[in-house]
């Protein structure tokens, strides 16, 4: 008979909230850090939020792009200053670029752009592809940079919400710290590297914004049937009984997501690199957040089995008072 293969023992037994002090100090460093690096350093908007065009180009024929001459030639033609920046390998660039004045009532302005600059590369830089060009227009990235924020909002105060009816505030309350702490890493991750934000990035925060809600509201719903069942229970011994009877199901969904997102980063193509990213970034920190986030408030807001569950006549024989040292 074949045995299957566990990642986690069925006897796991791992006090989770007694370094909850240590990880929270941590994590409002890092929140504290990501806030800064996005006013310092903003974040790279795509042309999807800022408008303009964006022109892909790879140099076939060198190992490097010649960022700085092709800046000089690409200013000579008259258009503004451009925005150089490498796109995957050393020899790939995008080549973002204003509008011109009046583009918004005569687009063939932009075209006129767009066939300028390809031309020039063409004829200057022999082997050059042209990749791809992309324009969007100012009033477009508005709305689209406008969009994206309030569903990003409307996501988390919609699962807020969800939560409250679900449980009880003080879970609606956890799990919207848990969220945002995982927004905030995403985000000071792409001030730090500075890959381009663009709607591929919002797709992946509503996605991890749904997965770290999914792990939160497994765990929480195991607290829940454990303050039921385990009335005299102080609440961490608690919350590290449920977190640990749930081990197995957070570890295999993280790992399984993980090697997923590891093939689309190293085999897959540039344009989705970004959104891998974000994923497999938000994955360890959602997973992370739902243990030492969205537990430890619970904790702070005095939850217990008093706190909201009624008391019943129920046979209380098989009743844990013990920490986690009684798993098992």
């Amino acid at each position: 008979m074949i045995r299957l293969l566990k990642l986690v023992p069925d006897d796991t037994n791992i006090g989770f909230l007694k370094w909850r002090n240590i990880a929270i100090g941590i994590s409002i460093l890092l929140t504290i850090g990501s806030m800064v690096l996005v006013a310092q350093r903003g974040l790279n908007f795509g042309v999807d939020f800022v408008g303009g065009q964006m022109i892909r180009t790879t140099f076939t024929q060198s190992a490097e792009a010649p960022i700085g001459d092709l800046r000089d030639k690409v200013s000579d033609l008259g258009y503004g200053d451009p925005i150089i920046q490498r796109f995957g390998d050393a020899n790939e660039v995008s080549i973002r670029m204003k509008l011109p004045e009046g583009s918004a009532e005569t687009p063939e302005l932009a075209n006129q752009m767009a066939d300028a600059i390809t031309g020039m590369m063409q004829d200057t830089y022999p082997g050059v592809r042209i990749d791809g060009v992309d324009s969007v227009s100012g009033k477009v990235s508005e709305e689209l940079m406008s969009k994206g924020i309030w569903s990003l909002v409307g996501a988390m105060a919609a699962i807020t919400l969800y939560i409250w009816i679900r449980f009880e505030w003080q879970f609606g309350l956890g799990a919207i710290f848990a969220l945002s702490h995982d927004v905030a890493m995403t985000f000071g991750f792409f001030a730090l590297t500075q890959l381009e934000f663009d709607l591929n990035i919002v797709a992946a925060l509503l996605t991890i914004i749904g997965y770290s809600l999914n792990d939160t509201i497994v765990i929480y719903d195991r607290v829940r049937e454990n303050l039921m069942k385990y009335r005299k229970m102080d609440i961490i011994p608690l919350l590290d009984l449920s977190i640990n009877e749930t081990l197995a199901r957070t570890v295999m969904t993280s790992l399984t997501t993980l090697v997923a997102l590891t093939a689309l980063l190293v085999w897959g193509a540039d344009a989705t690199f970004g959104f891998a990213a974000a994923m497999a970034l938000g994955v360890v920190v959602g997973t992370y957040s739902t243990v030492y986030m969205a537990g430890p408030v619970l904790v702070w807001l005095k939850v217990g089995p008093d706190s909201f569950v009624p008391i019943d006549s129920g046979d209380k024989k098989s009743e844990r008072v013990g920490g986690p040292e009684e798993v098992g």
